[in-house]
């Protein structure tokens, strides 16, 4: 707890035994106050590992899909009263040991939402992130930050932590169970105004880590392009999206609160 706000980490896994227990043995448990994992029907012993550790488990009989995993997630960490909500891959990928850090500006109403970028410094590469990725990573951010008029380094990141007041406003189990689920929810989340900052975070590439494939890459490439050019059209009022509709009210009160702050 900080400041008062219960944190819930949810972990989305998928063939994860392996690594869950490196993963959870460095998450600062003085600060997380519940930890949630959400098997998405995994092939070896993620659920058995899991349950070992004492973390509150959830298994999915059937695949639904990195968007699917993340959606239980949330609904779950939100059941728990969270206030504030941290999704962190038992992979391995992301470093446990930045919780506190992702958190704190939320827990102290400074942020709405943090990402932990790769991209700030040189941990995507040094990390081992293959350069094809890294590559499309900057030129789909480039174009979203055109299109969105919004200014991150990546948008990209698996690393993310949300207020409580961000995942009840936004309708996100309407969202792709897909891997552009997360492009969805950020794209979705700074056209209703909330605020988003960043921080510097090293990431790890392994055998042992999850990645997604070249097929499916290019796959969340279009998406992304998708989702920021609906954004876009649905900004300028050329042609309205689903994903944005929703979100206008709580765009507008968002508007108003931050003029009234600025004033």
């Amino acid at each position: 707890m900080i400041n008062g706000k219960r944190i819930v980490l949810v972990m989305p896994a998928f063939n994860a035994a392996l690594t869950v227990a490196k993963t959870y043995a460095e998450i600062p448990l003085n600060v997380v106050d519940e930890v949630v994992l959400v098997d998405d029907a995994s092939r070896d012993d993620t659920v058995a590992a899991a349950q070992a550790l004492g973390i509150r488990t959830v298994q999915h009989k059937n695949n639904r899909g990195y968007g699917g995993n993340q959606k239980t997630c949330y609904d779950t960490a939100l059941s728990l009263d969270a206030d504030v909500v941290i999704m962190l891959h038992p992979d391995y990928q992301y470093t446990p040991r930045l919780v506190e850090a992702m958190v704190s500006p939320i827990a102290w109403g400074v942020f709405d939402c943090m990402l932990g970028s790769r991209i700030l410094s040189n941990g995507a590469l040094i990390g081992g992130m293959p350069l094809y990725k890294y590559i499309s990573n900057r030129v789909l951010t480039l174009v979203q930050n055109l299109l969105v008029g919004h200014k991150l380094s990546e948008y990209h990141t698996g690393y993310r932590a949300y207020s409580r007041q961000v995942l009840e406003a936004i309708p996100y189990n309407a969202n792709s169970d897909n891997f552009i689920f997360d492009n969805q929810l950020l794209s979705q989340i700074i056209f209703a105004g909330f605020r988003v900052g960043e921080l510097t975070c090293p990431t790890r590439y392994a055998d042992d880590s999850s990645s997604i494939s070249f097929r499916n890459s290019v796959r969340y490439g279009l998406g992304v392009l998708g989702t920021s050019l609906a954004f876009a059209l649905h900004r300028t009022g050329l042609r309205k999206s689903p994903l944005f509709s929703p979100l206008e009210a709580t765009r507008q009160a968002s508007a108003r609160s931050a003029k009234g702050y600025g004033a």
